[in-house]
């Protein structure tokens, strides 16, 4: 049996203007004031001495390029993103950026923001466009009925309330 993964498709392009500005603040973050901690760490451990049993410089390296692997990453995924923060010309349907509030059949209602794969958040209500949910919600308009297949079985939600903000 191979240990060969085929890579992870990156996800819809899209991402809200807060989203937006939590990446470029964690960008900013670790290239300006983690990394420079960091590399200064590891040149007062490497000015000790023996590297090879040193356990503070291998770490040190270890977190530069765990730092700069991270690094790599959000400035690519930062610019081959669309930011969207218009408002649809009909805000009458569900579309990316919509807070939607849906019930199920026994009445219990959940409010969910609709984001790019980037920025969900469950403990936020922040869900991925790339989601099953936020698929079958796509288009929809209010009192629709949407049927999303969960590892339970089938589900049915009606849109009870569409609000972009």
């Amino acid at each position: 049996m191979s240990r060969y993964r085929p890579p992870r498709t990156a996800g819809t392009p899209l991402i809200t203007p807060e989203g937006e500005a939590r990446m470029r603040a964690e960008l900013h973050e670790l290239w300006n004031v983690r990394r420079p901690q960091v590399t200064q760490a590891v040149s007062e451990a490497a000015a000790q001495g023996d590297r090879s049993e040193n356990a503070e410089y291998t770490y040190g390296k270890k977190m530069l390029r765990e730092i700069d692997s991270r690094v790599r990453f959000l400035r690519k995924r930062l610019e081959n993103l669309k930011v969207i923060g218009e408002r649809p010309s009909d805000p009458g349907k569900v579309y990316f950026g919509a807070w939607v509030t849906i019930e199920d059949e026994q009445g219990e209602t959940a409010r969910y923001r609709i984001v790019g794969p980037d920025e969900f958040d469950l403990k936020l209500n922040l869900i991925s466009i790339d989601s099953p949910l936020a698929r079958a919600l796509v288009g929809k308009a209010l009192d629709a009925e949407v049927q999303v297949h969960t590892p339970t079985g089938e589900r049915t939600w009606y849109v009870v309330e569409i609000d972009y903000p």
